[in-house]
């Protein structure tokens, strides 16, 4: 875990990768599954104080097992408390509020749009070359967003108010993406996941403690508190683990490929196990996307011609 893995750039992505990806795609759609559950009973700001707390006292205790030491200095705690940003306080805290108006497949659904955000940060950050294909593919993903929003077309409607929540989480990511790639490029992955949840708890504190004030809430029943546990551990501790080691092997762009694959598991356990409905232009706008980061990725198109 402590030896520096060189970045590549964004090329192809081996078959061990993808068997990552399809783990972080449960890990991660869980977490709108488990924020739905979770947000009947407690407000925003304090779920993402709970999650980024609760995932920083798991991965501390394996730093000493991989002989990793806690930065020393406020210039080597810098790039962790900008990822913490960017990563997990803005995304976190405007996802969680927008499916206190949006449902959580809904909510899985614009996050899907993560890639097209990260290819475009990608392409006017001179990272990577925004060709063509690139071009239409995210033209096609902003489709997709148009269609998922329906008839609300006006801003003024509240379920414009959670879609937009969510796609400026996505764009959030995308600035993350950027961000991890330039600075964090050699950092083992546990100790990246540990001290970003160790500065976003820090951050999180007061400024749920400010809003929210949760020592004044009621307890939340026994259900809330095993979905809290559930999003700590699976859908941050270890997908955060998962996520880094994909981003160090396959890069950026490639790892955000995993947005393509949440919806179906946040769609279905919306539907089982909270009631919620999936509507046909659900379906299509989600089709819709997932055929734009497929032009993204390309892959496909150059199996096809051969």
């Amino acid at each position: 875990m402590t030896t520096a893995v060189t970045l590549d750039k964004d090329g192809a992505i081996d078959a061990r990768d993808w068997s990552l990806l399809a783990v972080l795609s449960v890990l991660w759609g869980g977490s709108f599954f488990f924020n739905g559950v979770i947000v009947r009973e407690l407000p925003p700001l304090t779920v993402v104080l709970l999650r980024v707390v609760l995932a920083a006292l798991l991965l501390a205790p394996l730093l000493p097992l991989y002989r990793l030491r806690l930065p020393r200095s406020w210039p080597a705690w810098r790039p962790f408390f900008a990822i913490a940003l960017l990563n997990n306080v803005l995304p976190f805290s405007l996802i969680v509020t927008g499916q206190t108006i949006v449902t959580s497949g809904l909510a899985s659904i614009l996050n899907a749009t993560t890639p097209l955000f990260t290819l475009a940060v990608m392409a006017i950050a001179g990272e990577e070359r925004l060709n063509g294909r690139r071009a239409a593919g995210i033209v096609i993903g902003l489709i997709g967003v148009i269609i998922l929003h329906g008839d609300a077309l006006g801003f003024e409607s509240r379920q414009s108010l959670g879609i937009l929540l969510c796609l400026a989480a996505a764009a959030s990511y995308g600035l993350a993406a950027l961000y991890a790639r330039r600075h964090l490029a050699t950092s083992p992955p546990l100790a990246t996941a540990t001290f970003q949840m160790m500065a976003s708890a820090v951050m999180m504190i007061p400024v749920a403690g400010v809003i929210e004030q949760p020592w004044r809430l009621p307890m939340p029943g026994a259900t809330t508190w095993l979905a809290v546990i559930g999003l700590a551990t699976l859908s941050t501790a270890l997908a955060y683990l998962v996520f880094f080691q994909i981003l160090r092997r396959s890069g950026a762009t490639n790892v955000m490929l995993v947005t393509l694959l949440i919806p179906i598991t946040a769609l279905l356990l919306g539907s089982l196990a909270l009631g919620e409905p999936i509507a046909a232009r659900e379906i299509i706008g989600a089709a819709v996307i997932a055929s734009a980061l497929l032009l993204i990725d390309g892959r496909v198109l150059a199996l096809l011609r051969r």
